[in-house]
């Protein structure tokens, strides 16, 4: 069964397709109106044989010799002695072709309308729903970026000192409410804290160093201005720290 289908569907597509259309090629190039019109005819009945092989295989190829049976009826169509071609579309296909053709150009004018018609709809729906998902996406996009730099800029008010955009005496502090932040906050002023306090023990040992050798008094000025800026800045740091708690 196997190897019928397969020699079938072989003598099908050489004898069936490409040989008439090689003949067909010629008859155009020879303006042979004879051959053109016997190859025309040839083409709309194998157009009909293929379309009834397509259902046939499906529901009858379990018959014996089904495959066979095509062979044979190609072979049959193209023989210049049989001339089956001509005489089915003379005795069969012209004359039910003349009966309906009013009806089936109507149905075809009818299908390409509404093709049309439906591919505009369809169309429309599609560039609606493209265009409502690319604003949706650029909406959601923008609030994300909002919330971003919000963030962004109330953790940079509170971990920036002494800069010109730090936040005035008189507009309360922007504490974050997630407790991740809060901890990451506490430690960032914890170990910020304890290098101020490094940074005054540092500078404690320098004054002692500097008034055991007896420096001048303008020494001595310039030891205690640095000393009360490390205060200011611990003082500074302890200030966040109460605010944060």
């Amino acid at each position: 069964m196997m190897v019928s289908a397969i020699i079938s569907r072989v003598v099908i597509l050489v004898f069936g397709t490409l040989y008439p259309a090689y003949a067909s090629y010629k008859a155009v190039k020879t303006k042979n109106v004879r051959e053109y019109v016997k190859w025309m005819m040839y083409w709309i009945v194998f157009a009909l044989f293929t379309c009834a092989e397509t259902f046939a295989d499906i529901f009858l190829s379990w018959v014996p010799f089904y495959y066979e049976a095509k062979i044979v009826f190609v072979l049959w169509l193209l023989s210049p002695a049989t001339k089956g071609s001509s005489i089915l579309y003379r005795k069969f296909v012209h004359p039910q072709l003349t009966k309906r053709e009013q009806k089936i150009d109507a149905y075809i004018q009818q299908a390409s309308d509404k093709g049309y018609s439906a591919i505009l709809t369809v169309g429309s729906k599609g560039l609606s729903y493209a265009s409502n998902v690319v604003v949706q996406t650029a909406l959601k996009g923008h609030g994300a970026v909002l919330d971003h730099l919000k963030k962004s800029y109330s953790m940079s008010d509170l971990s920036v000192e002494g800069s010109s955009t730090a936040v005035g005496p008189n507009v309360p502090p922007v504490i974050p409410d997630n407790e991740d932040e809060l901890d990451n906050l506490d430690n960032r002023l914890i170990e910020e804290r304890e290098e101020a306090n490094r940074r005054l023990r540092e500078g404690r040992k320098e004054n002692e160093m500097l008034q055991q050798k007896g420096n001048a008094g303008g020494q001595d000025d310039v030891i205690t201005t640095r000393d009360t800026q490390l205060r200011s800045r611990t003082s500074k740091y302890s200030h966040k720290e109460g605010m944060t708690c």
